[in-house]
Parts: C-alpha cells; structure tokens; sequence
C-alpha cells in the first residue's frame, strides 16, 4: 500500500511537470520534477534497497539520477553537461547492480547484437547536430547501452522482467532527451520522454 502511495506522488510530479513544460511555467517544473524524482527515491528504501548490494546500487544510480534531473531543467549548457555526467554514473552504478546478479551468457549476447545496431543507428542520427559534444555524447550512448544488455541478462533471475522493462524504459526516454536538446526541441520531445523515464525509474525501484 505504501508503495503505490509513492508511486501516486511520481505520478503526480510528473504531472504537474508536464504541465508546467506544456505552460512555460518554470516554476511548476521547478516544483514537481524534483518531487516525482525524489519520490522514486523513497519507493526504492521503501522496497528494501539498504538490504541488499543489488538494492544499494539501484539507489546510488536513482540518486545521480535525482541530481540528473534537476541539472537538466536549466537549459544551460553547462547544467546539461553536468547532467550528462550525473545520468552517466547513475547507469555505471546500475550496470555494476545488473552484474551483481549475474548474467545469462544467451540473453546478453543476443541483446548486445541488436543493441550495438541501435546505438550506431541512434548516435550517426545525432552526429551532425553535436557540434563539441561528439565525445560525451558517445561515452554516455555506450553507457547506456551497456546498461540495457546488461539488464537484458539478468531476465531469468528474481524481477527480471520488471528490470528489463525499466531499463528499456529509459533507454527511449532518453532519445526524447536527445532529440530535444541535439535535433528539434519542443514539448512532444517531453511528452514522449518523460512519462517513460518516471516509468523506467518507478520499475527499477520496484526490482529490488
């Protein structure tokens, strides 16, 4: 019970995000993004994640992630970058969480080739738009990549597919994100990407 209370909070952050990115309310951002990434925070303590190392990791990523998100709400570019970063060792610290449990050999090699494909497909989309951030931006679609097959290969252990579904999630989020900043910004790119980042966050802290 306590635990869809939480989740009631992300979904309501998310709302009145969505809300204020749709008005140009930057204060309503200010206020609810920071509140529904807060509350997947507290979801993943509520389900145990200071009982377990896989537990602990999950909620070192979700907290670089928390700092992810407030850097990403300036449009600056330097709070891009450092929100780049924060999201960056959010996925190391899931990556290390995925290994922890142990990866079938079968699933993560399949994963891996359709993944790699996308990921070359995903980064020469976004090449000509990147101007200086060539580098960062590929280190980060590594990451994250590594991030979903290693996920992918923990699917036969205990809340694989809820793992699986979150870390897919983010993924595509993510191509909102990018889209947004790198190709063509507007408020579809949020509609598109935030509903599925809270998502993906909400099934990871449910993993545990």
């Amino acid at each position: 019970m306590t635990e869809l209370l939480i989740i009631a909070v992300v979904v309501v952050g998310l709302a009145g995000t969505l809300v204020g990115e749709a008005r140009k309310l930057r204060w309503m951002v200010w206020t609810f993004k920071p509140l529904a990434s807060t509350a997947f925070i507290v979801l993943a303590v509520f389900c145990g994640a200071l009982g377990s190392t896989y537990g602990a990791l999950i909620l070192a990523g979700l907290v670089l992630s928390w700092f992810g998100d407030v850097f990403l709400i300036s449009r600056k570019q330097i709070h891009f970058r450092m929100g780049l970063v924060s999201f960056l060792l959010g996925h190391v610290a899931y990556v290390i969480a995925f290994i922890s449990l142990g990866l079938e050999l079968v699933w993560t090699g399949l994963s891996a080739v359709l993944l790699v494909s996308a990921a070359v497909v995903v980064f020469l989309w976004l090449r000509p738009h990147l101007g200086k951030m060539k580098v960062p931006v590929l280190a980060y679609v590594v990451v994250i990549t590594v991030m979903v097959i290693c996920a992918t290969g923990t699917v036969d252990a205990a809340g694989g597919a809820v793992r699986v579904l979150g870390a897919v999630a983010f993924y595509l989020s993510d191509l909102g994100v990018a889209r947004d900043r790198f190709v063509t910004s507007g408020l579809a790119n949020r509609l598109f990407g935030l509903p599925l980042y809270y998502g993906g966050q909400v099934l990871l802290a449910l993993s545990i």
